[in-house]
C-alpha cells in the first residue's frame, strides 16, 4: 500500500485528530506543531504565543480509498475558516486556519479547494496554505485525547458561518 501524508490545522488538534480518525482510508492522524520558529516545541512553549506554531493534525492517508480532494472537503467541514487566530473559544495564532501541504499538486488543490469554498460564506476565508515545514508530534496526552479521556469534538460547526 501507497501512503500520502496531508497535514490540517483548524483549531484545538484534538478534535480536529479525532474528526479524521472517523473517515475511512485515513491510517493515522497524528496531533503536532507546525509552522513555527522553534525546535521540538512543547504545548507549553505553543501556548506562549512565542513560537508561531500551530496546532495542527499531520493525516496519512491511502489515496486508493480517499482522495486529498476528499480530505480537503472535510476540513472545511470541521471548523470555520473565517475566524482569523481562533475557533470558537480558543483564541490564538496556535488555532489559525492552514493548510500544509506536501508537493505542488496538494498546493493545487487546496488553493482551488478555498477558492471554490469562498462562494459559501459572506466573511472572507483566512485560512493560510503553504508548504508543509517540519512536523513536530505533539506530547503523548495529546494523542487521541478523546479516545483516552472522553468527550466531543472542540469546535464550533461552520454552518454558523456560512451563507
Amino acid at each position: 500500500m501507497s501512503t500520502q501524508t496531508a497535514t490540517f490545522a483548524a483549531g484545538c488538534f484534538w478534535g480536529v485528530e479525532a474528526a479524521f480518525r472517523q473517515i475511512p482510508g485515513v491510517i493515522d492522524a497524528v496531533s503536532g506543531y507546525i509552522g513555527g520558529r522553534t525546535e521540538n516545541p512543547t504545548y507549553r512553549d505553543v501556548c506562549s504565543h512565542r513560537t508561531g506554531h500551530a496546532e495542527a493534525v499531520e493525516v496519512t492517508f491511502d489515496p486508493q480509498r480517499v482522495s486529498y480532494d476528499q480530505l480537503l472537503d472535510a476540513f472545511w467541514e470541521i471548523h470555520d475558516p473565517t475566524q482569523l487566530n481562533r475557533q470558537g473559544p480558543d483564541v490564538g495564532d496556535q488555532y489559525r486556519s492552514a493548510i500544509f501541504t506536501h508537493s505542488a499538486e496538494q498546493l493545487a488543490q487546496a488553493t482551488a479547494s478555498r477558492e471554490r469554498q469562498q462562494s459559501h460564506y459572506q466573511k472572507p476565508i483566512v485560512t493560510q496554505i503553504q508548504p508543509a515545514p517540519h512536523f513536530w508530534r505533539a506530547e503523548e496526552y495529546h494523542q487521541r485525547y478523546f479516545e483516552k479521556n472522553g468527550g466531543v469534538a472542540c469546535h464550533i460547526p461552520p454552518s454558523i458561518a456560512r451563507k
